[in-house]
């Protein structure tokens, strides 16, 4: 009798971010030091260049290979920049956010504390990508952040 197989693995429960990026053995360094992730499997080319990684970081997992031109695999250096921007939670948003300026990112947007109760900032990692690093400081409703962004942008 075969094992029972589960079409959702349990390690996946969500939507799974996969990068495409100039330098994926880099990336994966780079992530490593400024979040703090686990590798969890490495697939590399003989010439080095990743076939295919997976991280663990803050909780969820990131996937990431090379970009390959040739197959319009491309990373937003490639094709002058990305429109999606990953999101993580952490418990200390300033020590992250330094951690990873520290480590080569570069700030788009300073920590500060916003009206619908993060603690947040935003920053461009060195192959391309954006990220917004958050604490929840505050639990705020639905009600009153729509109230707040309201009375923010002038809305009655």
């Amino acid at each position: 009798m075969s094992e029972q197989v589960n079409a959702v693995p349990q390690e996946y429960p969500g939507v799974t971010a996969y990068l495409v990026i100039r330098g994926a053995a880099d990336a994966i360094d780079f992530y490593k030091t400024a979040f703090g992730a686990e590798e969890i499997l490495r697939l590399a080319a003989p010439d080095g260049s990743i076939g295919h990684a997976e991280l663990r970081v803050a909780g969820g997992v990131l996937m990431l290979a090379d970009e390959v031109p040739d197959m319009e695999i491309n990373a937003p250096p490639t094709i002058g920049g990305s429109p999606v921007g990953l999101m993580m939670y952490v418990e200390d948003a300033d020590a992250v956010f330094e951690a990873a300026i520290d480590a080569g990112a570069q700030q788009f947007k300073p920590m500060c504390d916003q009206f619908y109760g993060d603690r947040s900032g935003t920053l461009d990692d060195p192959f391309g990508h954006r990220w917004t690093i958050a604490s929840r400081i505050e639990n705020v409703t639905p009600a009153d952040i729509a109230e707040r962004f309201n009375d923010l942008y002038g809305e009655d």
